[in-house]
């Protein structure tokens, strides 16, 4: 895997077109094309958007540089640990919406640590509940009481609808996915499993079976997990005619299986797969063709979930539906390691027909964190700020859709955004060294987001739910003044490529 990003056009033009013909037609063409960007960025200094104002100022940082950091990392870490940028960030602090370099650099955080930061970085009142159990018990076992575990699954449970009250705690949103996984088969006595292709599950051995981008799976043994067409509104064959990729999961069950299975598990918004929507009708026509298997139901809410879609506090809740089991990681914990699985008392009697056991899930430390997080979206009604400013940040760059030919679909809803940029609309080509070079634009300003989609030509915008319509206006103003500089760049591009093959 290839470390970083290309940081300019001149690189990017180098590796993709000028190298091909540099022995034919030399170098001095392509240094034209830095100093046709240096004029554009001498005359647009002054219109550069500014970051919001914001009242807080990390003390000196001390520590080591990024350039040490990543020494030791390369030394020391796994090779597999990719990063961002070409010059990647060393993020020292933070606060809410923001985050602060090495050199008490601000920066709007879109991104939130992968649609973590549910309340923002260093909320005071989780920092409070994880300081207070730490001094006061910090971990003991579960085969012990202690109300911290109690107290959360308890507003957990009331968070969900039906008879989804029992609780298990994990470590991640993998785990929580293996678990759930489990469940099902040891519930059914069945073993096929569908999900869908595109999706992201985890990357543990069950969970990677049910994952299907090759991007992110081994070729280790993988077994029964059958995936069905993605109900994809922009790329897929049916548009958004849900009912139509719903027919799909009929055929797998026929000709793929014995005819019952033992569950169906799916995100109501594909993270990684690049905040893709399930098409309108799918979902219901899914659970209905699942339940008549004999299958369970199981929503993976570990990027959805936690009041991020604003309409509702879990993403399946947007498509009418109830599940048997639902997963949950990330923005429970607001950067804790935490995770759960969460079922009916029934079917939650199946881990008793053997021991089944976390160290560490249900720590008091994470758990106290977790209802502190429940806490604060309440308190300070994170869902409504979602829904309203998500809804007026999609709203800003629906409106950048129609100025660039460059974007070829904005989608998600609330704080889970994504925006696909394409290099033709028909064809739907992703624009993968143009996603690049925006995002390293989008740093130079202040900003950060992710990158996402099986051909990493989607922005992820999945911020703090604290985020503000001032962050989400800085958000698209950065990305407006940075395409409407690439429109220039692409077009040098284009004329110094054909200079150079006349």
């Amino acid at each position: 895997m290839v470390h970083g990003f290309i940081s300019s056009w001149r690189r990017v033009f180098s590796e993709t077109k000028c190298s091909l013909r540099r022995g034919q037609f030399g170098r001095p063409r392509c240094f034209s094309l830095v100093a046709h960007k240096a004029e554009l960025d001498k005359n647009n200094v002054d219109s550069v958007p500014k970051l919001p104002p914001f009242d807080y100022s990390p003390p000196p940082y001390t520590g080591p540089s990024a350039v040490d950091i990543l020494s030791k990392r390369k030394e020391y870490l796994s090779p597999s640990m990719f990063y961002f940028y070409q010059k990647p960030l060393n993020v020292v602090d933070g606060r809410m919406q923001y985050l602060f370099d090495e050199n008490g650099r601000r920066y709007l955080d879109a991104f939130g640590g992968i649609a973590t930061l549910s309340c923002g970085h260093c909320h005071p009142d989780v920092v409070d509940a994880i300081v207070n159990q730490t001094k006061r018990l910090q971990h003991s076992t579960i085969l012990y009481l202690n109300n911290a575990i109690a107290d959360f699954a308890e507003a957990l449970a009331n968070k969900l609808p039906g008879n989804l009250k029992v609780v298990f705690f994990t470590n991640s949103g993998t785990e929580a996915n293996e678990l759930a996984m489990m469940i099902a088969r040891l519930y059914t006595g069945c073993h096929d499993i569908i999900s869908l292709r595109n999706a992201y599950h985890g990357n543990a051995a069950g969970t990677m079976g049910a994952t299907a981008q090759s991007n992110w799976k081994f070729n280790v043994i993988q077994s029964g997990v059958h995936h069905a067409i993605n109900p994809d509104p922009y790329r897929g064959v049916f548009g958004s005619e849900g009912e139509k990729y719903a027919k799909d999961v009929q055929d797998l069950i026929q000709f793929g299986t014995s005819g019952n299975i033992a569950g169906f598990i799916s995100e109501a918004i594909q993270g990684v797969g690049g905040i893709i929507e399930l098409a309108p009708g799918y979902m219901p026509a899914v659970y209905s063709t699942i339940k008549k298997a004999g299958g369970l139901c199981i929503a993976d809410e570990v990027q959805a979930g936690f009041a991020r879609t604003g309409s509702h506090f879990w993403g399946f809740e947007n498509h009418g539906v109830v599940p048997d089991i639902v997963t949950m990681a990330k923005g429970i914990g607001n950067g804790i390691p935490l995770g759960a699985v969460v079922t009916t008392p029934e079917i939650a009697e199946v881990l008793t027909r053997r021991s089944y056991f976390n160290t560490f899930g249900g720590n008091p430390v994470c758990t106290a964190a977790g209802l502190a997080v429940l806490k604060v979206i309440e308190k300070e009604k994170l869902q409504e700020n979602a829904h309203v400013v998500g809804s007026h940040l999609k709203e800003r760059l629906t409106a950048l859709k129609d100025k660039y030919d460059l974007i070829g679909d904005v989608r998600g809803r609330g704080l889970m955004l994504g925006v696909e940029l394409v290099t033709d609309h028909k064809l739907k080509t992703p624009a993968k060294l143009e996603t690049l070079h925006i995002m390293e634009q989008l740093k130079e300003i202040g900003v950060l987001v992710g990158k996402g989609g099986f051909y990493g030509n989607v922005f992820r915008m999945t911020p703090p739910l604290c985020f503000t319509k001032e962050d989400a206006d800085f958000l698209v103003d950065a990305m407006d003044y940075t395409m409407g500089k690439i429109k220039n760049d692409l077009q040098v591009f284009h004329d110094m490529f054909e200079l150079s093959t006349t």
